[in-house]
């Protein structure tokens, strides 16, 4: 992986200031910061104000694992084109469809309900056991996994410090910004994420740069940035190059 920020990395993002790019990101851990409690989790005012001087020059996106209307309230007076929840499932059409959730989600709290700080959160078309306030995480997520991977019909995987339900049919992050890609009829894609359930993003095909919040070794992600806070550094730069690429026409 290399640093985007990195002298070696300015050719391409300055590529991307010169092309039709849709610029997407994750919320929580790349536009926002990872908080204990993910309900109090929310932009810096920095941050907002560059992202809405952002999606002046660029689309923008933000594709959440949030519930659609959940992430809409932390976007509240940020003009992206699109907000898309649910990792990916829920784009706002009444025409999606509704899933089992709340079945599983009564299958878990009967099976888990008793463990010392896990929660369960229903987002409609996804399911979120929370477990970074418990005791012996390690354990705790075993047996989450366990009782997740039981249920019927259901597609589960790992986040920072929660696991995740979806319906095995939902679409993923890749998905929905391929179809965001195409519908606006644009030919390079900035992705930032910063978790497992980024990564149908990072893989997504064709003129794609993935960027990673942290290194990891093992990602399609190509580029990563070195923590949440340079977000701003990377929107900061996106925003000069492009309007410096303006003012030369």
């Amino acid at each position: 992986m290399k640093h985007l920020l990195s002298h070696d990395s300015l050719s391409i993002v300055t590529l991307l200031a010169a092309e039709r790019t849709l610029c997407a990101f994750d919320f929580d851990g790349t536009l926002a910061p990872i908080v204990a409690d993910p309900r109090r989790a929310g932009l810096r005012a920095h941050t907002r104000a560059l992202l809405r001087n952002l999606a002046a020059l660029y689309p923008c996106i933000v594709v959440s694992g949030r519930a659609r209307k959940d992430a809409l309230k932390k976007l509240i007076g940020v003009p992206v084109l699109r907000v898309i929840g649910n990792h990916g499932a829920d784009t706002g059409d009444t025409s999606t469809a509704r899933t089992s959730v709340e079945h599983w989600k009564t299958a878990l709290e009967a099976s888990l309900g008793s463990v010392p700080g896990l929660w369960i959160e229903n987002k409609g078309l996804s399911l979120a056991v929370h477990y970074r306030q418990c005791a012996n995480r390690p354990e705790v997520r075993r047996r989450i996994l366990a009782e997740a991977c039981a249920l019927s019909f259901a597609h589960v995987f790992g986040g920072k410090q929660v696991v995740n339900v979806v319906a095995e049919s939902a679409p993923n992050k890749g998905d929905a910004l391929a179809k965001e890609r195409d519908r606006l009829g644009l030919n390079w894609v900035l992705y930032v994420g910063d978790d497992e359930n980024d990564e149908s993003a990072f893989a997504l095909e064709g003129n794609v740069v993935a960027v990673r919040v942290g290194r990891k070794l093992r990602s399609h992600a190509a580029y990563y940035l070195r923590n949440q806070f340079e977000i701003d550094k990377l929107m900061s730069a996106l925003i000069h190059l492009r309007r410096a690429l303006s003012s030369s026409k």
